[in-house]
């Protein structure tokens, strides 16, 4: 096996590991290698043709590829960045160590100064929330019906059902509809939308598709094809109300029921995990709990904006470049505190804040809440409404912080702003 010595190893050719691997170089990094399985760089993104992207980091209005395309076309002005397609990452050791495989080098192993994973999501499909029913044709998830449509200008069906209300399930039930395909309805088990309020105004409202919140479908139907299913309400405690159920005919189902942090290397490698975001818990530079190893992106928890993903990959490119450089130590003889979740928190990244970093803080809350006061040590900032679909960002001043304490509680509290 030809082995080979890096200084960092990029997992991951999409949005993060582009911005990580970029940062990197310009911090002076000599040899950076970026692995993707895929033939092409610029990960999901290169399947997301809407608009919508680049608002915050290019400061103007962009498609997916278009967005991709900014950061690989920067990559010819650092010829120490390496790019490695169609290959696999197949073990990390906490020693960062790589070993990889693709059909045209073979097997590699790669010894690595610091490490970035950048693998990114995985959807969750149909087996892991255990719908009853045959195993019929026509029944995707909605990345994949993305994908299909988008890239391989495949038509999927004519008439659709979508379960669940995430950010790629409501885009697709607007480019579905684009297609000339009809939109049936799409089931939401949950009392509110799990997707940006914007993407329900412009992918369902102004297409009168229609929103069943508190519903989920209880048996797929059809042999051979999808030739529809069964939806009911469900309860207060989530369990289907069977007696209220009804058939929708549909030849196709879409599930959009949720992303998976792809983690199964950052668990080979001893990474610690946050059970709340499924992915390792980081600091605000990025760091893992394993010395020379980063992760960034939705692989550490799982982002609104692809503009976040850009901003949070950059502070992991930095940061990693200050290890391989011996900068490290800088940081290390910081005071840090911890962040603790409060009343209607389910998850905040990054889960520690090291003096002197910047801090800015990626907050979910548990369920929906209006006029409400979001506090994070001294910081106090006012918002209308929080919901668990979209992500509260806010930035945090040094005098927010004390050090001294070893902790930062952060909460969602009723009230208004003091002046």
């Amino acid at each position: 096996m030809k082995e080979q010595a890096i200084d960092i190893a990029v997992i991951g050719g999409g949005p993060a590991g582009l911005a990580a691997a970029i940062a990197a170089a310009k911090a002076g990094v000599e040899r950076i290698v970026i692995f993707d399985r895929q033939a092409e760089l610029g990960g999901i993104l290169n399947q997301c043709i809407h608009n919508g992207f680049g608002l915050r980091y290019f400061k103007e209005e962009l498609t997916g590829p278009e967005y991709a395309a900014r950061f690989i076309a920067q990559l010819a002005e650092y010829p120490q960045i390496e790019v490695k397609l169609e290959t696999m990452v197949v073990e990390l050791t906490a020693d960062k160590q790589l070993i990889t495989t693709s059909r045209r080098d073979g097997w590699n192993l790669y010894q690595a100064k610091a490490v970035i994973l950048a693998m990114g999501c995985r959807e969750r499909p149909r087996g892991a929330i255990n719908i009853p029913g045959t195993r019929p044709a026509g029944v995707y998830t909605a990345g994949t019906m993305q994908r299909l449509m988008n890239i391989e200008g495949f038509r999927p069906g004519n008439r659709a059902v979508i379960l669940g209300s995430g950010d790629i399930g409501l885009i697709m039930a607007r480019r579905l509809t684009l297609e000339g395909i009809q939109v049936a309805a799409v089931l939401e088990l949950l009392p509110y939308s799990c997707g940006l309020n914007r993407n329900v105004v412009q992918c369902l409202e102004d297409f009168d598709i229609p929103l069943y919140l508190s519903h989920t479908v209880v048996e797929i139907c059809g042999e051979g094809r999808v030739t529809g299913v069964k939806a009911a309400p469900v309860g207060s405690d989530r369990r289907p109300i069977l007696e209220r159920s009804f058939m929708i005919d549909c030849d196709t189902l879409v599930l959009s029921v949720g992303l998976i942090p792809e983690n199964e290397l950052s668990r080979e490698a001893g990474v610690q995990m946050e059970p709340s975001t499924g992915g390792p818990r980081i600091d605000t530079g990025c760091r893992t709990s394993v010395p020379g190893i980063f992760a960034c992106g939705n692989v550490a928890h799982v982002h609104d904006l692809v503009d976040d993903v850009s901003e949070e990959s950059r502070i992991a490119g930095i940061a990693a470049a200050a290890y391989v450089l011996g900068e490290e130590s800088i940081a290390n003889g910081q005071k840090r505190v911890k962040v603790v979740p409060g009343r209607n928190i389910r998850s905040v990244t990054p889960q520690e804040i090291v003096a002197g970093e910047p801090s800015a803080l990626y907050i979910r809350v548990a369920f929906p809440e209006r006029d409400v006061v979001v506090t994070a040590g001294s910081h106090r900032s006012k918002h209308r409404i929080v919901t668990p679909g979209e992500t509260v960002r806010i930035v945090l001043r040094p005098e927010d912080i004390d050090f001294n304490a070893g902790v930062l509680p952060v909460a969602v509290e009723g009230g208004e702003v003091n002046a």
